[in-house]
């Protein structure tokens, strides 16, 4: 290898010249600090550090007095500081992700999640039943209230009615509707306490609801259930121990034509009455009033079932 390929380092003869007009000489920078002008490498651009410069730091940048890159140490800062804060960045990543792993494979956690959530849904769940039965019985006493003035009403009614009722069947009230007068005259033979208990029995049998039987005198005794009749002396009629004179009468109150038939009806009281020389006079009576009262019944043995 020649001595111009040595020069040149590549192998290649060192180009000629270029003919023509030379161009003017760089005229040294008279900062003292400034490059020298054959150092700057004629390929690379204005402002960028040729190939030489390249591996150097602060390459292509300027120097202070003491041969630095005056930017070198502002890089060196702004290097640490990145290096610090991707540090912290990396150790905040690395925590929510071992949190996150903790969370989602903690088995524990999951579970006592589904137990709160179970028992949350069950107490709703019992709250709205409770309150479902609050509101029904809350309308429930509504309803009785709109309908409590009604209610007290009708069983005010329906208790006094049974209570006249009872009172009546009772001998304890008197009692006045249509029915009958039923007029006892003795013949050869006094009426016998017998013809009149089976004329009672008769009534009772025809619908009667009300009875009393009074005496020639005036005297009247309210026939119930528990009445009896006995033959008292001259012809004398004795009803719940009062004795009567007679002729006797029977006022009742009930259908006036069914009860008239079954006195009526053959071999009945009135067929026997006459077969004692006697006779039974019926007549109708639109209004018969039953007023003798009895004393209330003290019961000593009966008792209402519950």
């Amino acid at each position: 290898m020649s001595e111009e390929e040595r020069e040149t380092g590549t192998g290649w003869p060192r180009p000629e010249a270029p003919v023509g007009p030379q161009a003017p000489a760089v005229e040294p920078d008279p900062r003292p600090e400034a490059p020298d002008p054959d150092e700057i490498s004629p390929l690379a651009p204005e402002g960028e550090p040729s190939v030489e410069d390249a591996g150097s730091p602060g390459a292509g940048a300027p120097k202070g007095s003491s041969g630095v890159p005056a930017v070198f140490g502002v890089g060196r800062r702004l290097t640490s500081a990145g290096a610090m804060i991707a540090l912290l960045l990396g150790l905040l990543g690395f925590t929510l992700v071992v949190q996150l792993r903790t969370t989602s494979t903690d088995p524990t956690s999951a579970a006592t999640r589904q137990e709160d959530l179970v028992r949350i849904f069950s107490d709703l769940d019992s709250r709205e039943k409770r309150l479902r039965q609050d509101i029904e019985s809350l309308e429930e006493s509504q309803r009785q209230l709109r309908s409590g003035e009604q209610g007290r009403q009708a069983a005010l009614e329906e208790a006094t009615r049974r209570a006249d009722e009872l009172g009546i069947l009772a001998g304890t009230l008197p009692a006045r509707g249509p029915g009958l007068s039923v007029r006892f005259e003795a013949g050869s033979k006094p009426i016998s306490a017998y013809r009149i208990l089976d004329a009672v029995q008769e009534l009772r049998g025809a619908g009667a609801e009300a009875m009393q039987v009074s005496g020639g005198d005036g005297a009247s005794v309210r026939v119930i259930a528990s009445t009896y009749f006995l033959d008292g002396g001259d012809g004398a009629l004795v009803v719940d121990g009062r004795p009567l004179t007679g002729p006797f009468t029977i006022t009742v109150i009930g259908d006036s034509t069914t009860m008239a038939t079954a006195l009526k009806i053959p071999g009945g009281v009135a067929a026997s009455v006459a077969g004692d020389g006697g006779n039974v006079i019926v007549e109708d009576r639109e209004v018969a009033e039953v007023s003798a009262l009895h004393a209330p019944v003290k019961l000593e043995h009966a008792r209402p079932v519950s």
